[in-house]
């Protein structure tokens, strides 16, 4: 079938914009799409790949190596042949995909028992100079996530396995999809996007009837859709292919330069890929429009695209722009104080070009005021609460480490042990399905056990490694009038937040249950998106009497729920309460189903005051779980208590 066209797609025109400058200039390093579902993300991606001009590729060469600039490491160097054209390939990583897909694999049986290497290209290979499109990206595991972003970054791929090394060109416009509601992307990675587009579907029904009326013409005859936009698209794939010719020949005048550095600065952004992803925008943004140099208004268009998701520090900032800092950051530069006489020698190296080394704008003032506002904008949940210090003032702190005990096979994270893809070496073991690694000693002993001077199929061994892996950890927090005094829910709700945060940045899926009055409610059903599990904790309703025992039970059956789609995600289960049970039957018979049934339990105590009646602590002998004071779970306090032990 038919793509559909892009020229057909009705409005988007901020993903349209991204996507062309992307495939004028792949250098600015791709597009993350970010957007609710059934917007027309993959649609859009798919199509781009039309309009990307055709290659001379040289023949032989898996590697679409291009004729007089052969990649000197090609590992097809000695079978290219002569040049042919091909169109450019739009390749999808899935979900699912593992490293060897993405980065390729050798045979590792061939290498040491024939001594030959035979390297399999894998994704990353399949995608040079042409396009890579990851759909919900923020579902990639974090490993094939900076594979993927390193290769994008440097412009190569390395396959590294076991003393066998090989290595080739991977320059392709990389495109990742995703949907917020289902989990982020850690800050570190967003960042590794050149651009990234906030997309919605429209909102006013005229829009809406004719994106229906497209696609109802499109799924009826896709060729004959296709041909009415033929010429359309036709006219934006000459525009992509002329904008490349010229990008050589932008300028960028040092005005442009600072007001960039300016810009980067006013949003107090890490490092400087932003400055130079929003000049490579620019120029390329220039190209796409005829020009021969960068103006204002080409920087304040790739500022708005470069900029959102590097302003994020943490999951609970909501991305985009301030539109009114940034209009005073895109003012003009201040001009240099300099006498217009004064030679290149007092100008430097620019000659009459502004000086940002000048007071108003000079970089030390610039310097003390970052400093005087860095406190200001310090994400939250970047800090640690000091020790001995009450929490409750609206901020997460940082969070000590809870586990599940004994050893999982889950999805790779950071919070409990497990055998993974990666980690350190703890054993080996036959190869399953295929061998992907090698355990030399275990491969050289079996040899030799077996009497034989030389390896053989059957003395191959993989290696068994053990890192850590992803829980699904469900919160169960009492919502009730017990817990209602204002001090007292504060601290709580900034318990969780941190407890929330340290999910994030584990890598888990959460689940928040709230109780109160006579029932439990299933706030935030598990997903990856500490975002949403941190705004439906802002709106939970309080008050009422205090049914534990209807906690419990919602959590069991959430949990049974989850094991039957994730068998071999282990669950961390989280219980927020004081002890007390005002409403409904005692908990004692749900905690010994949950404790019975291997759950990983523990029970934040937060009962205050000098008469403690020790019911959290009871509950927590009914689950087998580990007992935790409220304010213990601060890993600053933690250090504090043994400090002053």
């Amino acid at each position: 079938m038919e793509p559909f066209p892009f020229s057909a797609v009705v409005g988007m025109a901020d993903l349209r914009l991204a996507l062309l400058l992307n495939a004028v200039s792949p250098a600015i390093g791709g597009v993350l799409v970010r957007g609710e579902k059934g917007t027309a993300k993959s649609t859009m991606v798919r199509a781009l790949a039309r309009l990307l001009p055709e290659l001379d590729v040289l023949g032989g060469c898996r590697f679409s190596c291009a004729p007089g600039r052969e990649y000197q490491h090609c590992p097809d160097a000695a079978s290219h042949g002569a040049t042919s054209s091909a169109p450019a390939r739009l390749v999808e990583l899935p979900v699912g995909a593992t490293e060897d897909r993405l980065l390729g694999s050798l045979d590792l049986e061939q290498a040491l028992t024939a001594g030959r290497t035979k390297y399999t290209p894998g994704l990353l290979a399949a995608a040079h100079r042409g396009a890579l499109y990851v759909d919900e990206v923020n579902l990639l595991p974090d490993h094939l996530v900076d594979a993927l972003l390193d290769a994008a970054a440097m412009g190569e791929a390395h396959v590294e396995r076991d003393g066998v090394s090989v290595r080739h060109a991977a320059r392709f416009l990389l495109v990742g999809t995703m949907n917020p509601e289902e989990g982020e992307l850690r800050p570190q990675l967003l960042d590794r996007f050149g651009l990234t587009v906030e997309v919605r579907a429209p909102r006013e029904a005229t829009e809406r009837v004719e994106v229906v009326r497209r696609r109802l013409a499109y799924e009826a005859a896709p060729a004959d859709f296709a041909g009415q936009w033929a010429e359309a698209d036709a006219a934006l794939a000459t525009q992509i292919a002329a904008a490349r010719e010229r990008l050589a020949g932008v300028r960028l005048p040092d005005a442009e330069l600072l007001r960039i550095a300016q810009v980067c600065a006013a949003f107090d952004v890490d490092g400087l890929r932003a400055d130079l992803v929003v000049a490579r925008t620019a120029i390329a943004l220039a190209a796409w429009e005829g020009l021969e140099e960068v103006t204002a208004d080409h920087v304040r268009a790739a500022a708005r695209l470069a900029l959102p998701h590097r302003r994020r520090r943490d999951p609970f900032d909501a991305p985009g722009l301030d539109e009114e800092t940034l209009e005073d950051a895109l003012q003009d530069p201040p001009p240099s104080t300099e006498d217009e006489e004064d030679g290149p020698d007092d100008d430097g190296p620019g000659g009459g070009a502004p000086d940002p080394g000048e007071p108003e704008g000079s970089r030390s003032d610039q310097g003390d005021q970052g400093s005087q506002a860095q406190p200001q904008q310090a994400p939250a949940g970047q800090g640690q609460a000091p020790e001995g210090k009450q929490h409750g003032e609206g901020k997460p702190y940082k969070a000590r480490l809870f586990s599940v005990p004994g050893t999982g096979q889950g999805a790779a994270g950071r919070r409990s042990p497990a055998y993974t893809r990666n980690g350190r070496v703890v054993g080996a073991r036959r190869p399953d399905p295929s061998l992907t690694g090698l355990h030399l000693v275990a491969t050289v002993r079996a040899a030799a056990q077996r009497g034989s001077s030389s390896v053989g199929t059957q003395d191959l061994r993989a290696p068994v490694r053990k890192g850590r892996e992803a829980n699904l950890v469900l919160f169960v927090v009492d919502a009730s009038g017990s817990m209602a005094a204002r001090q007292r829910l504060r601290a709580v709700t900034d318990a969780v937040l941190s407890l929330l945060m340290d999910a994030y940045q584990r890598r888990d899926k959460i689940g928040l249950i709230t109780f109160r009055g006579a029932e439990a409610e299933l706030v935030l059903p598990p997903t990856s998106s500490v975002e949403a599990g941190a705004a439906r904790l802002k709106h939970v309703r309080t008050g009422g009497r205090t049914p534990l025992d209807a906690g419990l039970r919602r959590a069991e059956e959430t949990l049974r729920v989850e094991r039957l789609k994730d068998p071999s995600r282990r669950p961390l289960l989280v219980v927020v309460t004081d002890g007390r049970s005002t409403s409904g039957p005692a908990p004692a018979a749900t905690a010994a189903r949950l404790a019975a049934s291997g759950v990983a339990s523990i029970v934040v105590d937060c009962e205050q005051g000098h008469v403690r009646l020790g019911m959290a602590a009871g509950l927590a002998v009914q689950l087998r779980a580990e007992h935790v004071v409220l304010s213990d779970i601060s890993a600053a306090g933690l250090r504090g208590a043994a400090l002053a032990a």
